[in-house]
């Protein structure tokens, strides 16, 4: 069991760029319905991919075994594993607690799982912690101590790095379980009025069509109503986010580039609206990631082995 100690995850220098043959770090993305893994260079260069499916709301463990043996048969060896996985993890012990939509993922020990197949150390985390990772070391964050990296779409989540250190206490979350109205609606958790509720593509989506609208995603909504008002509900997670650690920079990823300028701006100004007062503060700044949508999960595995070795 957990003592609920873990290593500080904190920065080393940022990798220079990989020479022929050069060390090789592995990455695993374990989220619900779905495995990927790759092979990434210092730089940041992913140079290998693989990916497999099980059945989202499964209870049987070998099915995710498979998935997990399926996409790890790498091409060439490398110096450990990183994962980021779904759900409450428990990095000491490389188990996951719980993952609400995958009963098999209850308890799951991906740590053991892995190195028994990879034969190389694994170590996991939180998918929404460890990207604040690849956003540090290859991304938009590169060269700060202090910013949030953000999940959007049909996952929600907040990576924030505070002072050179990951925020990852033991039982903590990604932020996308906050209640942000107490009597909002039910959430997968069993609570109500969840970030993820209001701020995620499913609530989108049964808005549009609760409007009569043809259109369920954020590059078909451009310029309607709708979309500012999704704007808004993303926000509202990290208005919270900007009054407790004032991170200053927030860097959004997956279906938030399909929004465009404006969507980034009524983000931006939802946030400077409520945060005006903190004068000593640096003022909030949203930018939207450039790179694949899919790729920040997978350099956070990466900069987790880093983190190790």
């Amino acid at each position: 069991m957990s003592t609920g100690e873990r290593p500080a995850l904190r920065l080393v220098p940022a990798p220079a760029a990989t020479e022929a043959g050069g060390p090789l770090l592995g990455a695993v993305e374990l989220l619900p319905g779905r495995v990927r893994a790759a092979l990434v260079e210092l730089s940041g260069v992913v140079v290998w991919r693989a990916e497999a499916t099980y059945p989202r709301g499964t209870a049987d463990r070998a099915e995710i075994d498979a998935a997990l043996a399926a996409v790890t048969r790498f091409p060439a060896p490398p110096v450990g594993i990183g994962v980021a996985a779904a759900g409450l993890v428990d990095s000491a012990t490389g188990v996951i607690i719980e993952v609400n939509e995958v009963p098999a993922l209850h308890g799951y020990p991906v740590a053991d799982v892995l190195s028994t197949v990879a034969g190389v150390p694994v170590h996991i985390e939180h998918r929404a912690r460890l990207q604040v990772l690849g956003d540090r070391w290859f991304g938009e964050g590169r060269g700060r101590t202090t910013f949030a990296s953000v999940s959007t779409g049909e996952v929600l989540g907040v990576g924030i790095l505070y002072g050179g250190e990951v925020l990852a206490p033991p039982g903590g979350r990604s932020g996308a379980h906050m209640t942000v109205a107490a009597s909002g609606r039910p959430c997968t958790c069993g609570a109500r009025g969840c970030w993820k509720t209001v701020a995620t593509t499913p609530w989108l989506r049964a808005e549009a069509s609760r409007r009569g609208l043809e259109a369920d995603s954020v590059r078909e909504l451009a310029g309607h109503p709708l979309l500012d008002e999704y704007a808004a509900n993303i926000a509202l997670g990290l208005v919270n986010i900007q009054q407790l650690f004032a991170p200053g920079l927030f860097v959004l990823h997956g279906e938030a580039a399909d929004g465009g300028e404006h969507f980034r701006s009524r983000i931006e100004e939802r946030l400077r609206e409520d945060s005006s007062w903190a004068s000593g503060a640096e003022p909030p700044r949203v930018v939207v990631s450039p790179g694949p949508a899919d790729d920040v999960a997978l350099l956070g595995g990466a900069g987790l082995v880093l983190s190790h070795h």
